[in-house]
């Protein structure tokens, strides 16, 4: 951001002269910053992957979850402030339940994304508050409209995907979604290319070390949004682990130079 007049960066409510919400955009960095979150659809159902930072060794394992139960069949993926996510989870879990309650079925995802949006974005209008320093992703799966996912930022639009990446590696994780013919995958194939994508993009450099969450929603959950099993996640992650491990050393063929290769650097699809 170049040329910063301080009293145009103040309130969210303020225009700069050419147009721009400079407390938005600082929010958007805030999610920029944070770990990687990746959601994909597919023919079945919808697969979400968090590479969720370990930033000291004294953390309970599991902790600081990034993955939400939002309904029986709603899930979410979430980068950026984490507080910030559970009080946007928490706002969703409310307009699920309201939904059942007024109308008695569950809410269609187009519904809860548009909803929520509209409330994040309400938080981008008035100086008494701050935008939301958090985007997430929603995914769900029914018999009528089949598995969806939607994206919702903290200027408070929503649009829906067949796959979409949040957090410091979204471009890295989106030119690898692009490779993958997701409308002809099926959960169980998709896990494992989750697994390798978060594992591709993970910096290993400025970040050492990381837990992976994974969890999806669709036909082999009944349409429920679950954790993805103990076993398939192992197996997902072994999978991810040869792959990453053999990129890394093709790479250190090619640059014996290079001491400490981080796989989401430029440099990488470059060569790759």
């Amino acid at each position: 951001i170049s040329l910063l007049p301080i009293q145009y960066d103040l309130s969210a409510s303020t225009f700069s002269p050419d147009g721009r919400v400079f407390q938005v955009e600082y929010a958007i960095k805030a999610v920029e910053n944070s770990s990687t979150a990746i959601g994909i659809r597919c023919k079945d159902g919808v697969v979400f992957g968090v590479e969720k930072l370990v930033l000291s060794k004294l953390y309970e394992e599991g902790s600081n979850k990034r993955i939400f139960n939002i309904d029986r069949h709603v899930g979410m993926a979430v980068a950026g402030l984490l507080a910030d996510a559970r009080s946007l989870s928490e706002v969703s879990r409310e307009e699920a339940s309201n939904f059942r309650s007024n109308y008695g079925h569950d809410i269609p995802l187009k519904h809860l994304a548009d909803r929520v949006a509209m409330y994040v974005h309400a938080y981008t209008l008035y100086s008494a508050v701050r935008p939301f320093g958090c985007s997430f992703i929603l995914g769900s799966y029914d018999e009528d409209d089949g598995p969806q996912l939607y994206m919702v930022d903290p200027s408070g639009i929503s649009h829906g995907y067949w796959g979409c990446a949040i957090g410091k590696a979204k471009q890295a994780a989106k030119t690898e979604i692009e490779k993958l013919q997701m409308k002809e995958m099926t959960c169980r194939e998709l896990v494992k290319e989750v697994a390798k994508i978060i594992y591709i993009v993970h910096d290993e450099v400025k970040d050492k070390a990381f837990e992976l969450e994974l969890s999806w929603v669709g036909e082999v959950t009944k349409g429920r949004h679950e954790l993805v099993p103990k076993d398939i996640k192992e197996e997902a992650e072994k999978y991810a682990k040869v792959i990453y491990i053999a990129l890394k050393h093709i790479l250190s063929k090619l640059c014996p130079f290079i001491l400490n290769i981080s796989l989401s650097n430029n440099i990488v699809y470059i060569l790759w």
